[in-house]
Order: structure tokens, then sequence, then C-alpha cells
């Protein structure tokens, strides 16, 4: 039976966290971490693979991502401490398995996708600031954009919370106006498609997909500092995750119904041709500033989340106590968030995160494959929480959460299967040594 997470308490003492997230704003940031650029380019490169039909690898990848999420929601209702998925495995397998995700997950996947968004980021603004290009203009604007992001984030969790609901509402807003308008001048015919995609290529555009519906479940590793979670995850997360589908969705079909047979054409930037398409030369415009805030709002809303994965994996005497220190003052992880906004940092100026970039589909399976079974185990062992969610449908959403993991890792290229399983035993094998070496010492 797992221990209950105030068994990992002597290094970090999280009663200190200030819990200022409530549902709204953990829904908002659950929408902001999951629509970044890529909602800006996957239409086209999905009606490339399914034509007209591209909407089923959205309907597929909204029940995938359901399924998923419900699990998160069903253990973070019932988890009080920070962490999310790194903290649920560490409690329902113990700290090797938590070590590992950490690894997996915080280290290999979000902050080499913070990397990456930030390079993104900076090329968007690039065209109208030119010294942004590169040199030493390029590593200073990385330092100020993670540095800064850093600051507000340590001054208070409350700080790093307005400005990720603020760009979360920013970036939102042009783009319901955008859909809006599309809905008006589609041609709905353009929605037919003549025959039923092959089941392959379902499978390999829902892969390429799903990882644009993905970092939703990133909102819950601040758990310490969420009020009220058994109210607050399941509302904040299914409502976040129903509005993201319906988002994702409706671009899908304005971006179908206003260039038809162009769409798989128009790879560069499919949305801003639709925007051009509809309100003029002004529509690019509008898109080129989505972008920009898309991606500043993501790793802002990631630099509020990430950070406090570290927090379990001190917990349990694998890191330095003082990562896991509070701040007296601002009662946040300060030296997380440093540490983590360095980490980004240095990745993005020495691209350092190109080796891992193949990780980061298998990898982000393989964590949810394993939350997903975490739900499951939670059930069969322990007593539900007073006032904790649990899933319509019992186990069943768990093992289906399950299985659609597997199958979309039946889709991943063996080098990302050998990548991931190359880190996890890294992983497992430093965490062994370690081990070894703490009882030595002993």
């Amino acid at each position: 039976m797992a221990m209950p997470p105030t068994a990992h308490s002597p290094h970090v003492d999280q009663s200190r966290l200030e819990r200022a997230i409530g549902p709204w704003t953990l829904g908002a940031n659950a929408v902001n971490l999951s629509l970044g650029a890529g909602i800006f380019a996957l239409p086209a490169v999905v009606a490339a693979i399914l034509g007209p039909a591209a909407i089923l690898a959205y309907l597929v990848c909204g029940l995938a991502i359901a399924l998923v999420l419900t699990c998160f929601v069903e253990l973070g209702s019932q988890t009080m401490r920070s962490g999310g998925a790194v903290a649920y495995i560490d409690d329902e397998f113990g700290p090797m398995a938590g070590f590992v995700a950490w690894v997996v997950y915080t280290l290999a996947f979000c902050a080499a996708s913070d990397a990456a968004i930030a390079l993104v980021f900076l090329d968007a603004i690039t065209a109208s600031v030119p010294i942004l290009s590169g040199g030493l203009a390029r590593a200073a604007a990385l330092i100020l954009l993670f540095g800064g992001l850093a600051a507000i984030n340590i001054a208070s969790v409350r700080q790093g919370v307005r400005v990720a609901v603020a760009t979360t509402v920013a970036k939102v807003v042009p783009l319901v106006l955008v859909i809006a308008a599309g809905l008006l001048t589609m041609r709905w015919s353009e929605l037919a498609w003549a025959s039923w995609p092959a089941m392959p290529k379902i499978g390999d555009a829902s892969l390429l997909l799903f990882f644009a519906f993905s970092g939703a479940e990133a909102a819950l590793t601040p758990g310490g500092e969420i009020r009220d979670p058994q109210r607050s995850v399941p509302r904040g997360i299914l409502g976040g995750t129903a509005v993201l589908v319906l988002i994702y969705v409706s671009v899908q079909m304005v971006s179908q119904g206003v260039l038809g047979a162009e769409l798989p054409l128009s790879t560069d930037a499919p949305l801003a041709a639709v925007a051009s398409r509809i309100l003029g030369p002004a529509g690019w415009n509008v898109i080129i500033v989505c972008t920009v805030l898309a991606t500043f709002g993501l790793l802002a809303g990631d630099m509020l989340a990430s950070p406090r994965g570290f927090l379990p994996v001190v917990e349990d005497g694998l890191l330095p106590a003082a990562v896991g220190r509070v701040h007296p003052r601002f009662h946040t992880p300060h030296l997380a968030i440093g540490i983590y906004a360095a980490i980004g940092c240095v990745m993005a100026m020495t691209g350092a995160f190109k080796p891992l970039a193949i990780l980061s589909s298998s990898a982000l399976l393989v964590v949810y494959f394993v939350v997903c079974l975490a739900a499951l185990k939670l059930r069969m062992t322990r007593a539900r929480a007073a006032g904790a969610f649990r899933a319509p449908g019992g186990p069943l959403v768990s093992v289906a959460g399950m299985l659609t993991a597997a199958w979309l890792l039946a889709h991943c290229t063996p080098a990302e299967g050998i990548a991931v399983a190359g880190t996890i035993a890294a992983a497992g094998g430093y965490y062994l040594l370690r081990r070894i070496v703490t009882r030595a010492r002993a």
C-alpha cells in the first residue's frame, strides 16, 4: 500500500506554500499550457495526412486526452502536495518510480520543451527586432525572458497565476474572433469526405496531433498551492479540457472550411492564411501576435508549474534539501524555480534540448500510461479521501486511458522507444547507485 503524502515531508515544508490557485485559474492555466504554437501549424499537417477527414484525429485525441486527464483529476483531487505526475507516481509506486518520472517528464520533456518554445518566441519577434536573430543580443534576451519569468513566480504564486491567466485570455480572444468570423464565411461542403481513411493513417495523425492537446496536466504540478483541490481540480481541469477540445475542433473546421483543398499546402502558417482570407492583411498580423502570446503564455504557465516537480524528489532525499526550500516571505519554492529557469535557459542557448527532442512523444506517453495505472492502483489500495473526485465508469477509465496511451506508443518510432528506454535505465541506475552510496555512508 502506498504511503500517504504526509509520509514524504522531512525535506520540504509544503504547509508554508500559499494556496492561491482556484478552479478558474487552474483551468485557465491548463488551457494556456496546451495552447501553444502548434495550433497555428497543425491544421495543415493533419489535413495533409487525412484530408477533409482530419476532424477524426481531433475527436480521437479529444477522447484520449479526456481519459488521461480524468485519471490525473482523480489523483490530483486526493493529493495535497506539489509535484503533479511525479508526486502521483511517487505515491503509488515509490521513490524510484517517482525519480524516473521526474527525469523523464520534468527535465527531458518540460524543460526541453520550454527551451524550444523560447526560441520559437524569439523567432516570432525577430522580424520586428532583427538584432535578436543571434549573438549576444539573443543570449541576453533568453536570460531576460527566463530570468524575468522566474522572478515573477518567485515573488508570489499569485503574480505567476496572474501572468498565466492574462496571457491565456490575450491569446484565446483573438482566436475566438477568427473562429467566429470563419464560421460565418466558411464553405461547409469542404468538410465532407468521400471515404473513411485507413486506421494506420488515423493513428499517425492522432499521434502527431496528440501532443498539441498535451500539457494541461502540468497545471496540477503546483498541487500544494491549489485551494480546495477536491473542488478545484475537477472543475478546473475538466472544464479546461472541454474548452481545449472545442477550440481545436473549431480551428480545424474553420481552416478546412475556408481554405478547402489549399489547406494541406499551407504548411508554414495555415491559420495565418485563414485569418488573411477572412480579415485581409490585418488577419496575418493578428495571428503573428497570437503566436507571440501563445509561446510566451506557455512559458509563463510552465514556469508556474514545472519547478514544483522538484519537490517530491527533494522529499525523497534524491536532491539537496535546499532545492525544496520555501521562501519565508514569498511562500514559493524559490530555489527550485531559479534552477528550473536556469536549466531551460542553458538548453535554449546551447541547443542542448535537441538531443532530447526525440524523447518527447514516447516519454510523455509513458508518463501518461503510468499515471493511469496509478489511478487504478489508488482505487484498489486506498480509500477515497472525503469529497475527492471519483471518475464515472470506475476502473474502466483508467484501463481505457492505458490502452489509449499504449496504442499511441505503438505509433512511435523505434528511435523514440530506444531513447526513452535508455533514459529510464539511466535514471533508474542513478537512483540505485545513490541509494547504495547513501547506505554505505550510513
